[in-house]
């Protein structure tokens, strides 16, 4: 899996950043935050195609985001977003898609038909997925979350030839993993609910995504997700 080297993260923008002259020069930039799951998707992406000099990483502050950013770049003024051939581009399950299909490196998605429907039907549930944890950590007790989860398991024994969804690192692994990052640790504070409990597939697949280099560069601080998270559902962080 490519990776590329190491490279220094850029600092992130704010309101007193100055608009950067070179936005629209022609090279391809990606628009993230470090703490957003849907950015960090197309980021890992980025790094799996080996892309590290060819698309520059851009960071922004989403709670006091630069002005410019939704005037001069993006109007929907949230990230992801891509910077290609003087044109803007958004919505990461879309973006991660046109990485693959548009730039060079490793295809990151397999040529089995079998295992490229199931990659559709992985991409397709992965909003649900997300939808019905975030309303289990809203709800008391657990709510839909066991169930959540209990498809992630069943879903990565589907093919048993790897501890990957399709066999090897993939774009449906792309679009879990961020989420997963974080929610793992939450669920287990807030809700004293582990969510690898009874569930040797997915334990097994944290533990190689987390093997993964191009995933491990994008990866943040487990204090400061847990704490964004907690701000966000208005839970004290004390």
């Amino acid at each position: 899996m490519a990776s590329g080297v190491k490279e220094v993260l850029p600092p992130t923008l704010d309101p007193a950043s100055e608009f950067p002259a070179d936005i629209f020069d022609g090279t391809t930039k990606l628009f993230i935050a470090y703490v957003c799951p849907f950015a960090q998707r197309v980021w890992i992406t980025r790094n799996c195609k080996g892309l590290q000099d060819k698309i520059k990483v851009i960071a922004v502050d989403l709670d006091n985001r630069p002005a410019w950013y939704k005037e001069k770049v993006y109007p929907a003024n949230k990230v992801p977003s891509l910077v290609h051939n003087n044109e803007v581009k958004g919505e990461s399950l879309d973006l991660i898609r046109y990485l693959d299909e548009k730039f060079e490196g490793p295809s990151l998605l397999p040529e089995d038909p079998a295992k490229r429907e199931f990659a559709e039907e992985l991409l397709s549930y992965s909003d649900s997925f997300n939808g019905a944890v975030f309303s289990s950590i809203r709800a008391d007790g657990i709510g839909e979350v066991g169930s959540a989860f209990d498809y992630l398991e069943n879903a990565l024994g589907k093919f048993d030839d790897g501890p990957f969804f399709l066999e090897t690192f993939s774009l449906v692994d792309v679009a879990y993993a961020p989420f997963v990052e974080r929610f793992q640790p939450f669920l287990l504070d807030v809700k004293k609910y582990d969510i690898t409990e009874g569930r040797p597939k997915l334990a097994a697949w944290i533990e190689e995504v987390n093997k993964i280099e191009a995933y491990k560069a994008t990866k943040y601080d487990q204090n400061e997700l847990l704490a964004a998270l907690k701000r966000r559902f208005g839970l004290d962080t004390a």
